[in-house]
């Protein structure tokens, strides 16, 4: 019975109903960092975060019903590296997690961080966004990664559930570009700026690494509760996809993304399999992540 009433209320309500109601989808938690910058108007940084927090968590980003306890829970953290006049120069950190069915436990879906982020803002001045109407690039930048969060958080779902959200921050991505001053959007300017993160989710290869995440996911984490085993087991089986999505695109940031927000989480699971499931493992991952082997080492202690 609660298996049922999982399915009904995360899958139906979460991803399909498509209803106009009064929750919001995010429960963000907006932090402002400005130990780096001596000597200025810390209450700028205050109301900064205010109205930031305000933005995400006060508005409707999507047509889908969301309970009080189903909003995404996520943090951003903005780095001021540099502040002179109203202009900011800045990076960010930005983390979202969801529940895992019938536990106490929440897993990572994001852990991503931006070194590029510059933008000008006069002390409470609203913060202000309409669709296909940019008004700076602080906006810009907080929309598209909430689009990001939404399209990631929904694909853990359902099979490519996210698509709408990513195709939001693709069109974000496409008005940016009129915007020759705005840093963190330009094609080929990095491997991991924002561009380069929407290319990658959206275009066809990443097909088979969205259908693995939901998978992942779905019948992998959720299922551990009611049998740790078979979700055990269905979580292993479905990380082979990232040997293949490697071989076609070794220098993806999908790949470095999925580090970030799962392999300690996987070395953790990988803990409680038999020892050949652990050595395939370690092999496996390893050739996937050189840079990591220190931390999939830890599978076999």
């Amino acid at each position: 019975m609660k298996q049922v009433k999982f399915l009904f209320a995360f899958c139906f309500f979460h991803l399909f109903v498509l209803f106009n109601a009064d929750a919001q989808e995010m429960n963000a938690r907006i932090i402002i960092n400005s130990d780096k910058v001596q000597g200025t108007n810390k209450q700028v940084y205050t109301a900064l975060q205010g109205a930031l927090t305000e933005f995400v968590n006060n508005r409707k980003w999507t047509d889908a019903t969301f309970a009080v306890n189903e909003k995404i829970d996520c943090t951003i953290t903005i780095i001021v590296n540099e502040h002179a006049d109203n202009l900011f120069k800045t990076e960010l950190q930005i983390q979202a997690r969801r529940p895992v069915y019938n536990s106490g436990y929440t897993t990572t879906l994001l852990n991503f961080q931006d070194k590029q982020l510059d933008f000008e803002y006069v002390e409470f001045s609203p913060l202000e966004y309409t669709n296909n109407t940019l008004e700076n690039n602080l906006t810009a930048t907080i929309v598209y990664y909430i689009y990001l969060i939404l399209g990631i958080d929904f694909d853990s779902f359902s099979p490519k559930g996210g698509a709408t959200f990513f195709q939001q921050a693709q069109q974000i991505v496409n008005l940016t570009q009129s915007q020759p001053g705005w840093n963190g959007w330009k094609a080929f300017e990095s491997t991991r700026n924002r561009h380069a993160v929407i290319t990658a989710f959206t275009e066809n290869q990443a097909d088979a690494f969205r259908e693995m995440w939901y998978v992942y996911h779905r019948k992998g984490l959720d299922e551990m509760a009611a049998n740790p085993d078979r979700g055990r087991t269905t979580l292993i089986e479905s990380l082979s996809v990232l040997e293949q999505y490697k071989s076609a695109r070794p220098s993806s940031v999908l790949l470095q993304m999925f580090a970030d927000a799962k392999l300690d989480e996987i070395v953790a699971v990988y803990s409680k399999a038999n020892l050949q499931e652990k050595q395939n493992g370690t092999t496996m991952l390893t050739n996937i992540f050189p840079a990591a082997s220190s931390r999939i080492e830890a599978i076999n202690k």
